[in-house]
């Protein structure tokens, strides 16, 4: 699935030079099959951390095989490893969290990427693949590895045991509301042969 203009988000549409996590590749570099690995440092975990609203971050990982694709289309197969703490929805507590994923991306230079109105919604949601795009000089794999971070995460983090984790259905089916009927509704004629013995 497309994410369009996806990668303004953060610490780019604050006005920041570059991302929290930053790492730039030329587009030439690309002229070959390439692996990159990728991995954040103490720093741009804590700016990840706070960018994405989680309690912690200890690790963000990603690794890259890219190749390229006509006009500047860089394609991409990655595989993102973290390990985090989110705050459940309901308690508040840390609530860990391993992501292991797979996924594949399309960088796409900026000045091909449709308009917003420009999008069709339907052809999007077919598409296996996510396009990010760049500026036709440079990939940053580094903000592409926070995107998918973001994806990856739980959205509605629970801890175990906590809201609707324990409740308890205790709506009786209709055959037991017609059992509950039977037994304690008693037969009239039944009362009646009982009144007869009293007598």
């Amino acid at each position: 699935m497309s994410s369009g203009g996806k990668a303004d988000t953060g610490a780019q549409s604050e006005g920041k030079s570059t991302p929290e996590f930053s790492h730039r590749i030329p587009l030439a570099k690309t002229g070959r099959p390439l692996k990159e690995h990728v991995e954040a440092n103490a720093e741009e975990r804590e700016g990840l951390r706070k960018r994405f609203g989680l309690l912690s971050l200890d690790r963000l990982a990603c690794t890259f095989d890219l190749k390229r694709g006509a006009e500047n289309i860089v394609l991409a197969e990655g595989h993102i490893q973290a390990q985090l703490e989110q705050a459940c929805i309901i308690t508040g507590e840390p609530v860990a969290e391993v992501i292991d994923e797979s996924f594949s991306l399309r960088f796409v230079p900026a000045s091909e990427m449709p308009d917003d109105e420009d999008i069709d919604i339907e052809a999007l949601l077919q598409e296996d693949a996510d396009d990010i795009p760049y500026d036709g000089r440079m990939i940053d794999l580094g903000e592409a590895a926070a995107e998918q971070l973001a994806l990856c995460l739980t959205p509605y983090p629970r801890r175990a045991g906590a809201g609707l984790e324990t409740f308890v259905e205790v709506t009786p089916s209709d055959d037991e509301l017609d059992e509950r009927r039977d037994t304690a509704r008693e037969n009239p004629f039944d009362v009646l042969k009982k009144l007869r013995k009293e007598s």
